[in-house]
Formats: structure tokens, sequence, C-alpha cells
């Protein structure tokens, strides 16, 4: 299998290569038939590195120790529901994951415009196949997953098979693993789609809107998918790292980070664009940029220049990389320069009081948070370069820098929908945020009066409430005006205007997913924890809970050796129960880590960790902490999810223009199956 996939790794890097040039050469000549031949190439490729995957995790499960990549990710007591994540667990494994990916992707760009956009796809074909080029040379020279182990004996290299593999790393052995990679690799790598668009309508001269159109989709499905990928890794975090949060501002966590805030603006700033004709230039830079952090982010993960707990080791694989990053910038800056002239706005702004506005300061916001997170994360490599210093920049900064700006955004998060396009008058704004600034001033008195005096989670609180009442207010109106018009009952009324706009509505319920998760970030303002050293008997009290040592033992597993302690826990007197944190010695990598037990609930959490255990005292520290409104964190998540999936649902009203647009090409007879020439 080693040998089979190596061959599909090389016929994958010919069919890219080819593609590239054929869809170059099909844009320059106008030739349907050559552009057909590098739709092929690319579905070839796909199939190839679909050959390579399923090859390696073949080798996975099957405990082929020869290979070097399973010896060093697996082994024989590794569960089978863990030696699917062995897949993406090392560097090389991974970067046949994301090849994989980006071919799925290129395949699926090629399938949904066989019959349409099809000046567009010479130069989409060649784009995202240049990517899948620099990344099939990486898998083929740099980083082989089918590698195969050998001793020099005797004079000579001989195959060598070990009777068990290393193991996978004890940290990636929890449930969420087998997603939330996943999750964060179908968002980096979905971007290069509207990039290639982005730059395919620069190269042929037709930056209108239909990219724009074409690309909303592409974007948004990637943000979706990274958007679960960051919350999942923070629940990773959470219930695995045994720290008590979930999010560090580890510069691989800010890594996803930057293309999810330069996609939100890019998804964001495109409605202006539609709607007056206006950002042409602004657009194709967030989509540039969106790419460009993408790719960042994997060559921070891989490069081993920064320290996490969840980035590669040290390789040879980030010059390639950095030469990457450089490319895609002196590509797509000099075309953007070259059509300048094609970028021109079709409106200017017209009140500063407005809904274009409110999109403008939104996305200058957005740019400044992916600026200060960018610079907080490459200070470190920029000090150690320059100065030959070490630096550190930890949540103190990070956190001093995005609170304002998260309050800033949430503000426009429900400021926007109350504003009127071309300009808002006084009197509408009077009317329109009336009801919202009330609500939230009587829910901020009511937490003055319950002792929140702190100003950021005052004016969190707040801000949610401003923001909820906003987005339940356009709902409200929208579902009466049906009513009247239509004579429907009200939760009718509801349904009906949300199919009928699912753009909108379904962004809606994302900004109310995001009302949720600052609930929860709210939360961290009062995190409360204690630490005892304890014996069988011994007491331990946080808040109003009480935490009574009943045992501590020792056990083990075919995987795992174990020390557990056993909790009686009361809260207010009443007793809630046991828990039993335990910390794990893998046997296979002779790693320990550190198993917390959660008791969560929509208030808070209580979140306990087996911190140390001395076996001759039989003495443990018992770590605690109560987490409040951690919950909302994870419930804002799946809201966001889940209006994501209905703002991609294809809205009445889009298909009937849609049906509009193509009854207009058919009546003036636009040949959008043709590129010129047959030949």
């Amino acid at each position: 299998m080693n040998r089979a996939g190596s061959l599909a790794l090389v016929a994958a890097l010919a069919f890219a290569a080819y593609a590239v040039i054929a869809g170059a050469v099909s844009g320059k000549l106008r030739s349907m038939r050559v552009l057909k031949s590098a739709e092929r190439a690319t579905l070839a490729f796909c199939v190839m590195i679909t050959l390579a995957v399923a090859a390696l995790e073949y080798l996975i499960l099957t405990d082929n120790f020869h290979s070097a990549y399973v010896a060093s990710h697996s082994n024989r007591a590794l569960p089978v529901y863990y030696k699917l994540p062995v897949l993406w667990a090392g560097q090389e494994g991974s970067l046949l994951f994301w090849t994989w990916l980006l071919a799925i992707y290129s395949a699926l760009a090629v399938l949904l415009n066989r019959r349409k956009n099809r000046q567009l796809m010479p130069f989409v074909v060649s784009i995202t196949m240049a990517t899948g080029v620099f990344f099939s040379v990486l898998i083929n020279f740099i980083a082989n997953p089918f590698s195969g182990l050998s001793l020099a004996s005797a004079g000579a290299i001989r195959a060598f098979t070990p009777p068990d593999g290393s193991g996978l790393n004890p940290s990636l052995q929890y449930p969420s693993m087998v997603i939330h990679p996943p999750m964060l690799y179908l968002g980096y790598v979905g971007f290069v789609v509207p990039f290639a668009f982005a730059l395919a309508s620069l190269a042929t001269k037709q930056p209108g809107d239909n990219w724009i159109r074409t690309t909303r989709r592409w974007t948004m499905v990637p943000w979706m998918f990274l958007s679960v990928g960051i919350v999942l890794g923070g629940n990773w975090a959470y219930e695995v790292l045994g720290w008590g949060g979930y999010w560090a501002w580890d510069p691989v966590e800010n890594a996803s980070l930057l293309p999810w805030l330069g996609a939100t603006a890019f998804l964001h700033s495109v409605m202006i664009q539609e709607k007056r004709g206006m950002l042409k230039v602004w657009n194709v830079v967030l989509i540039i940029t969106t790419f460009f952090l993408s790719i960042f982010g994997t060559f921070l993960t891989r490069s081993g220049i920064v320290s996490s707990v969840h980035a590669f080791a040290q390789s040879d694989i980030g010059p390639f990389f950095a030469v990457f990053l450089a490319i895609i910038l002196l590509f797509s800056l000099t075309l953007l320069f070259l059509r300048l002239d094609y970028l021109k706005s079709e409106n200017r702004l017209d009140s500063m009081v407005s809904r274009e506005s409110g999109f403008l300061f939104n996305n200058w916001i957005l740019l400044a948070a992916v600026f200060a997170v960018f610079w907080g994360t490459i200070f470190p490599i920029v000090s150690k370069a320059v100065e030959n210093t070490t630096v550190t920049v930890g949540p103190p900064f990070f956190n001093k820098v995005m609170i304002p700006i998260g309050l800033l955004l949430l503000f426009l998060t429900g400021a926007g929908p109350l504003l009127a396009w071309r300009k808002t008058s006084f009197q509408s704004i009077k009317r329109n945020f009336t009801l919202p600034l009330a609500v939230a001033a009587g829910a901020g008195a009511v937490m003055y009066a319950a002792g929140v005096r702190q100003l950021y989670p005052w004016m969190t609180a707040f801000l949610c409430v401003f923001v909820t009442v906003s987005i339940l207010g356009e709902f409200y109106k929208g579902a009466r005006t049906r009513q009247r018009v239509w004579s429907e009952n009200f939760l009718e009324a509801v349904y009906n205007l949300t199919m009928r706009n699912t753009r909108r509505y379904g962004g809606y319920v994302i900004h109310l997913g995001i009302v949720l998760l600052f609930v929860g970030f709210l939360g961290l303002a009062f995190k409360t924890e204690a630490k005892g050293l304890m014996n069988a008997g011994d007491l331990l009290r946080v808040k109003d809970y009480m935490l009574r040592c009943e045992d501590l033992t020792t056990g083990e597993n075919p995987n795992y050796a174990y020390e557990r302690a056993t909790l009686a826990v009361t809260k207010s007197g009443r007793a809630l129960g046991t828990m039993d944190p335990e910390r794990r010695l893998f046997k296979a990598s002779q790693e320990m880590t550190s198993h917390v037990v959660i008791r969560s609930s929509l208030a808070e959490d209580l979140y306990v960790v087996l911190a140390a255990h001395d076996p001759e005292s039989n003495k443990a520290i018992i770590q605690v902490f109560v987490n409040p409104l951690v919950a909302w964190v994870w419930i804002g998540g799946l809201v966001v999810f889940l209006g994501t999936l209905l703002a991609l649902v294809p809205s009445r009203v889009e298909r009937e223009m849609a049906q509009i647009r193509q009854d207009q090409e058919e009546a003036v007879g636009v040949g959008d199956q043709e590129l010129g020439s047959e030949e």
C-alpha cells in the first residue's frame, strides 16, 4: 500500500500541473475543448488524492508499522474509533488530508459550474490547481506519508517493521478530535474557491457582481465549518487540557481566528456591492486577505516557529510556505493593481448614518481585529528575528485590545438592521432605536443593582440585550406586515417571512448566536477557583460547593494507567453525586494527561481537575473551578451553525431572481456555454 499510495501522489501531481497549464491555455485561446480537458484533469486529481487517502487509512487500520507514519502515530492498543484521527495527527497525514479537501472543493467547483461561469472557469481551474501543485509537491517530496522504515545493517539498508507503534498523542484521544480538525481544514481549504473566482474575474476583466453572487455560498460554507471548528476546538481545550478555560490566545488558536475575521468582513461587505455597486476593490482585497490568512494559519501550525499545544513539531516545511505566501501576495496584488480601472464604485456614500456606513465601520473594526491578532501573534517571531530576544504576547495584551473591539462589533450587530440604506433620518433613528435602548437600559439597571459594576461585563450585558431586542424586533415587524397583507397567523408569518429571504433572516439567527457567545464570554468575569491538598475524608469548599474526598485509587486498561479521585459533591447542603477526575499515563507514549470532570448547567459549570497525586502518601492536589455561563458558548456556536445552514438555503427571492437572469440571458442569446472556440 505504501507503493500504491506513492504512485497515486505522483499521478496527482501530474494531473494538477496539467490542469494549471491547460486552464491557462484555454483562457488564453478561449478554447472549450482545452477547458474541458483541464476540468477532467482536476477531477482526476481528486480521484488520485482520494486513492492516496484510502491507502494511508488502510495502512493505519491494519497496523502496518513498516509505514513510518503509522509507526509514529498509532499502535495496536489504540481503539479503532481513534484510528481515523491518526490520518491528520501528524505533519504528513494532515497535509495529505488538506490536499484531499482541496481536491474535493476543486472538483465540486468544476462540477457545479459545468453550465455557467464558463469564461471564469479556465482561471478558476488554474488557480485552484496551482494550490494543488504546491501541496502535491510537499506530500511527494518534503512530507511524504508513505515513507517506509529502514535500518542500516552490514553496510546495507534493510526494511524495518517494529512490533508496535508509538501511539496517538493522548490529547488527541478525545471524541471531538474526530470532528474538530476536519472542520478547521474544511474552513481553511474552502476559501480557495472564492479566492480563485475573485482572481478569475480580474483576469477576465469582469469584476462585476457575477463573481460575488457565485462565491457567496462558496464563502459561507467554509466560514461555517471554520466557526464550528473554532467552537469545537474551544470545547476540546476546555474538556481536555485541564486549565479551566476554552480560549488562551494561543498562536494556533489565533491562526484559526484570523481567516474567520477576514471572511466575516467579506460576507458583510459584499452586500454593499450587490445593493449599491460600491466597495469593489475592498471586496477583492478582503477575499485575498482571507485566503492569505488561511495559508498563513497552515504555515504557522506546521513551521514549528511558534510554541503551541496545537502545533506540529519543528520541520523544514516552513520556508516552502513562506515562499508560497509571498507568491500569493505578489500575484494577487499585481493583478488587482492592473485591474483597478475596472473596479470603480458605481455610487458614493450618501451619509455617515446609513446601513452602508454601518457595514463599512463593521469592516474597519474587523480589520482592526485582524491586525491586532496578527501582530500580537507574529510579534514574538519578529522580536526573535530582529533583536534575538524572546517576547511573550499573552492574554493580557489580546484581552486589552480585543474586548473593546468585540463590544463595538456587538453594538453594530444590533444597530445595523435599524439603519436605512443611503440615509437614515433622525425620526427613523428615534423610532427604531428607542425600544432596544430602553429595554437594554432596564436590563443594565437590574445588572447594576445586582452588583455588576465592572465596566466591560456591564456593557456586555447591556449590548447583548440591545442586540437581541433589535433582531427580534426585525422578525416581529416583518411578521406583522405579512399578517396584515396575507392574513396569516403569527408563526406562519414568521416562517414564510424567513423562507422568503433566508439570507437576511439566517443572518439574524447567526447574530443571535453571536449574542449567546458573548453571554458565555460574560461569565469569564465571574470565574472562581480553589485548590487543595486532599486525602480521604478531606473537604474543599469553593463558592457554595463542598467537595469531600471519598477515595484515591489507581488502575489500568490496555491503553493507559490511571490515578483517580472520587469526590462527593454537595451544593448548599444538597447532594449532587460524585465526580471522578483522573490522571492518565498512556503506555505507548508514556505521556501523562488530565481527565477532567465537569458538572454543567445553563448557569455555571463545576470543573474538577486531579492536578497531582502522590502514591506514597496517597494525597492529591485537587483543583476546582466554578465557571459561570460556559454552556452558552456551546449553545451560541450551535445557533451560529444553524443560522448559517438557514442562510445557505436558496430563498424564494433568490430563486425568482435567478430565473429572471436566466430568462434575460436566453432572450438576448447569451452563450455562456461558449468560450469562443471549440478548438
